[in-house]
């Protein structure tokens, strides 16, 4: 009898055991796999977010838009002062802006043109007033006077406009190879229909401008603006002991607004389209060489040992753009100015040194077309 009481304590024991080793085991097997499925969840919750993050990255690259300026002057048509008529000093400046997409494609275009006439006498002494403010031809309109002789009735900045509408959705190389005739004119029945004056200076501007363009902060349905200024202050009769000179002096910008009006991007420019000439009313200028912008001059134009902060005038000049990046107009015209014209804030003075009242004028401007 007792070995048979002993028997059934093992066999409960071992039952016993039995059972608690399995529930261990469904246990141990229950938790790990809810520890794997919770780890995949979380796994999968992860790849969903950096997939969401990339695409709202890729989103934000594909809205990017580069911001591009391009100026070409010529001084070719200036001609020598003679007994029976002035000499006449002309620089032309023909000025493009573009935004570029990610697949170089031409998002919006403006196009613009200055012509600076400034006359002189036979005896070296100039006729044109020196406070004149030259127009451009968008700000001249019909004042140009090209729509009586334009065989399709359109004045200059109607054709030019035409043309930047024309070239918007295509690439630059697209734009190389619009087909033109043996006098300049466009070849294309389309872009005939719209323009009739020599395209050259068109076609190339807006090469120059497209390889220009930068990632500046600009995106895609921000309104791009074109402002420029134009004096002649700095021109001067002729001496015995001076030449005399005839300036153009521009100063440009390309500046890209938001919904809210506040820059987006913004390039500064300026150029310095000079004639000199002598006592005699001839010219003494190389005319086949066409000026420079400072941006293109860079240390070339050698402002940076007279700098009192050491930059150079487009370190100065991109040192304001980057400034006024996230400004209004309003707020660009409010920046304050020491009576020359020079930043009186001393964060702004540490990088921009040199008059900035024309960069105000032409973000106007640039701002005014915007929006026009």
């Amino acid at each position: 009898m007792k070995k048979v009481i002993a028997l059934l304590l093992a066999l409960s024991l071992t039952t016993g055991l039995m059972t608690a080793c399995g529930s261990k085991a469904s246990d141990q097997k229950t938790t790990d796999q809810g520890t794997t499925q919770q780890d995949t969840t979380q796994q999968n919750n992860e790849q969903k977010n950096d997939a969401g993050q990339n695409a709202s990255e890729q989103q934000t690259a594909s809205e990017a838009v580069k911001t591009g300026l391009a100026v070409t002057t010529s001084l070719k048509s200036s001609k020598n002062a003679t007994a029976d008529a002035d000499g006449l000093a002309q620089v032309d400046s023909f000025v493009v802006a573009v935004l570029v997409d990610a697949d170089g494609k031409i998002v919006d275009c403006e196009i613009d043109s200055i012509q600076t006439k400034i006359n002189f006498t036979a005896e070296g002494k100039l006729t044109t007033d020196v406070a004149t403010i030259v127009k451009t031809k968008q700000e001249k309109g019909t004042e140009y006077g090209m729509k009586g002789s334009s065989g399709i009735g359109k004045e200059w900045n109607e054709q030019a406009d035409f043309f930047a509408n024309y070239v918007i959705g295509k690439t630059v190389d697209e734009v190389k190879g619009i087909a033109v005739n043996e006098s300049g004119t466009a070849a294309d029945a389309d872009l005939a229909a719209g323009i009739t004056v020599h395209i050259a200076d068109f076609i190339n501007g807006v090469e120059k401008a497209v390889a220009n363009a930068q990632d500046l902060g600009a995106s895609k349905g921000d309104k791009l603006g074109l402002g420029t200024y134009t004096d002649i202050a700095n021109s001067k009769d002729a001496t015995a002991d001076a030449a005399g000179v005839a300036q153009a002096y521009s100063y440009y910008t390309v500046s890209t607004f938001d919904a809210d009006g506040k820059i987006t991007s913004c390039i500064i420019d300026a150029s310095q389209g000079t004639v000199n000439f002598d006592t005699t009313g001839t010219i003494t200028t190389d005319l086949s060489v066409a000026p420079q912008t400072k941006q293109e001059l860079k240390e070339g134009y050698g402002m940076k040992s007279k700098s009192g902060i050491g930059k150079e005038w487009y370190e100065q000049a991109n040192s304001f753009a980057d400034y006024v990046k996230g400004k209004t107009v309003a707020e660009v015209k409010g920046i304050a100015l020491s009576e020359d014209g020079r930043p009186a804030d001393a964060d702004l003075a540490a990088s921009v040194t040199v008059h900035v009242n024309s960069f105000q004028t032409v973000i106007e401007k640039a701002y005014a077309n915007a929006t026009k």
